[in-house]
């Protein structure tokens, strides 16, 4: 079955990859290069970031305040934490898109720079080059890592927010409320190391950036 289903998947990824392909090359004829996309995109990526970090720490906050109900409308709080979950997801959708245009942009600009090299008849030049190009994979890779490190905390979180979610729906009482309880000392600390993992992503990308520009 898993065969099946990567072979019809080839197809369609065959086609992404010519659209890309496409895309980039129409930039470059109206004069903006693959190199100019990517920290366009990395700039993307870094504000994305910024942005799911402020959600996590809104939708912490929205659970917290949810433990201290001391009566009243639990629908209406369920209806909050139940925004708060899905903005969450929502950015963390964009996180993943993020992360993948700058890794099609990257490995077209990384395929043309390694063919170009091979155009210089000046040894010194291609030289040099060439190591620029090696310092910025390494750089790259080192954003690429810190990026998907960030990412792979989002789902334990949002899995958690999903359940205490659904039990609040289903069960509109105190229960509901001591659930959520006991769960919240996890999700703050979860939560914590996000965002520490997010800052240190976005200071990846600043760095990055930084070193594109300069180059």
């Amino acid at each position: 079955m898993n065969h099946v289903i990567r072979l019809l998947s080839l197809p369609v990824l065959l086609m992404l990859t010519a659209c890309t392909t496409m895309y980039l090359e129409g930039l470059e004829k109206v004069g903006i290069p693959k190199r100019d996309v990517m920290v366009y995109r990395v700039e993307k990526a870094r504000d994305t970031q910024q942005e799911t970090k402020e959600q996590f720490k809104s939708a912490l906050e929205q659970f917290t305040a949810a433990t201290n109900f001391q009566g009243g409308d639990l629908e209406a709080t369920y209806k909050k934490l139940n925004d708060a979950y899905e903005a969450s997801a929502g950015k963390a959708e964009e996180v993943k898109s993020r992360i993948a245009d700058i890794e099609s942009v990257s490995e077209a600009l990384f395929t043309e720079w390694k063919q170009e090299i091979t155009q210089y008849s000046n040894a010194s030049l291609r030289q040099n080059s060439q190591k620029k190009l090696d310092a910025t994979q390494v750089h790259y890779r080192q954003l690429i890592a810190a990026m998907k490190q960030a990412e792979a905390k989002i789902e334990p979180i949002l899995t958690v927010f999903h359940d205490q979610v659904m039990y609040l729906k289903h069960n509109l009482n105190a229960r509901a409320i001591a659930s959520l309880k006991g769960e919240l000392g996890n999700i703050k600390s979860d939560v914590s190391a996000l965002v520490s993992s997010m800052e240190k992503s976005i200071n990846e990308a600043n760095a990055f950036i930084s070193t594109m520009e300069n180059k």
